[in-house]
């Protein structure tokens, strides 16, 4: 767009959002064109940061109207660049920071209806003053922003009770492509009233629409938790130790993290404070969290029975269990420290995978070894969330390598990941969504009828490609 052309739609959209919803000063907008993991570094002349749903609507009127693209962005957390405008400068950031209303917490309904700019860890806090829980919960929660983590569909700690955020969405207010609002903020848990549209906004990553308000599931408050890290014998003992739990009782299991041993030591070395409650370093650790709403349900005891079984078959060869909230936190900042401990420690590459949960050991075994047959000396970092399939199967770069030069290595890393992922009947995107990093991807993956049929919604909805775009599709 010609520079007179691109002033006068600024000036027009200064006049809908103030001074304070408007920065154009490269040193305002600079963080806002990178993203977390500094793998893009893009350009925008202008950072848009409407204060509610009507000063949105009219920007996007705008530019959909000079036919400008916008880049959604919430707390800008994205690991696969899914809020980075491009490096031309030809695409305008926008920011939904300002939008922070929590508009009603109603525990009869138990429901949550919030702006799509409060913060996951904001809403959380006002689920629990209500005596209620927003049962999601990520590492990067207290930067995330609600549109962005309904928009990538996040999934966390808590998926294998509760699901992913889709699973918590009763209703959303969106923005159009061409400015027209939808209002969806129903709390309704039945209606069935033709297509299911709120579910084409999860996970969309901003390309079909801009969600700006939500209607988010609670549910009770737990009353009793317990918490345990524990050194396992393998891989395969972590799962047959899930299983066991499993059996035990099922409802009670609201996380079940793998981390590998170099993970562990990245974070002990890196993270002031942090400290392993074992009596030695392992090669492969496990955190078990039950939780329950019921009083006095006997978690500690239930923790204790199976993990003292596991202990005398040889599964578990030792246990830390927490003894207060304090403990608890502790152990968990072990695992929620994992991404930046990397970061930390140099270069990685990460890759967000699935498989059947019965089949994560042999994702970690055959993908660890495709990757040190690829490039000898690579370091394995895989972790996560054992108890839903999905492992963050990261690399570290080889200690004597360039971290630019192993970066370099990205797609041909993530190709050979994928490679197995997909013999095991995976998914090579769990949680992180595809973003700017994986579009390639989707044609092998999701070609024919099903690719084909998420470009004629996009085209639908967003004909002229304002929206994100080169995010999500080929």
């Amino acid at each position: 767009m010609p520079a007179a052309e691109m002033s006068e739609l600024l000036a027009a959209i200064a006049q809908r959002v103030g001074p304070a919803g408007l920065l154009t000063d490269p040193a305002d907008t600079a963080a806002y064109a990178e993203d977390w993991r500094r793998l893009y570094q893009g350009r925008t002349q202008a950072v848009v940061r409407p204060a509610n749903t009507a000063e949105l609507a009219q920007v996007m009127a705008l530019a959909a109207k000079a036919r400008i693209a916008i880049v959604p962005q919430g707390g800008n957390t994205s690991m696969v660049g899914g809020a980075v405008p491009a490096e031309d400068g030809s695409q305008i950031v926008l920011s939904l920071a300002r939008m922070r209303t929590i508009r009603a917490v109603d525990p009869v309904d138990m429901t949550m209806t919030l702006d799509a700019g409060v913060t996951l860890k904001a809403a959380q806090d006002a689920a629990a003053a209500a005596g209620c829980m927003l049962p999601l919960s990520i590492s990067s929660e207290g930067t995330a922003q609600i549109g962005g983590v309904l928009a990538t569909n996040a999934g966390g700690n808590n998926t294998v009770r509760y699901g992913n955020a889709r699973d918590l969405v009763l209703g959303l207010e969106v923005v159009l492509a061409d400015g027209a609002v939808w209002n969806g903020l129903r709390r309704l848990r039945k209606d069935n009233t033709g297509y299911c549209l709120r579910q084409l906004f999860v996970g969309a990553e901003g390309t079909l629409g801009i969600i700006t308000a939500a209607v988010l599931k609670l549910v009770p408050r737990p009353r009793e938790v317990a918490v345990a890290l524990c050194a396992v014998a393998s891989v395969e003992a972590a799962l047959a130790l899930f299983a066991r739990f499993q059996a035990h009782d099922p409802a009670a299991i609201q996380a079940f993290e793998y981390m590998s041993g170099p993970g562990m030591g990245f974070v002990l070395r890196h993270i002031p404070g942090a400290s392993l409650p074992l009596a030695a370093p392992a090669d492969h650790y496990v955190l078990i969290e039950l939780a329950t709403p019921r009083p006095e349900a006997g978690l500690r005891a239930s923790l204790e029975a199976v993990l003292g079984q596991a202990m005398e078959d040889g599964l578990v060869a030792d246990a830390a269990l927490a003894e207060s909230e304090a403990q608890r936190a502790a152990i968990w900042r072990l695992r929620e420290e994992h991404s930046e401990a990397q970061k930390r420690e140099g270069a990685s590459i990460k890759n967000d995978v699935s498989v059947p949960v019965s089949r994560v050991p042999e994702l970690i075994a055959r993908a660890s070894a495709a990757c040190l047959a690829l490039l000898p000396g690579v370091r394995p970092v895989p972790f996560g969330h054992m108890g839903d399939g999905n492992i963050h199967f990261n690399l570290e770069q080889p200690p004597d390598m360039d971290g630019a030069a192993f970066l370099a290595c990205d797609h041909e890393i993530m190709d050979a990941v994928n490679a197995v992922v997909r013999d095991l009947d995976g998914s090579f995107s769990a949680e992180h969504g595809v973003g700017r990093l994986k579009p390639y991807m989707m044609a092998e993956w999701r070609g024919g009828a099903e690719l084909a049929m998420m470009q004629r919604i996009k085209a639908a909805l967003d004909p002229a490609g304002l929206l994100n775009p080169g995010k999500v599709l080929p």
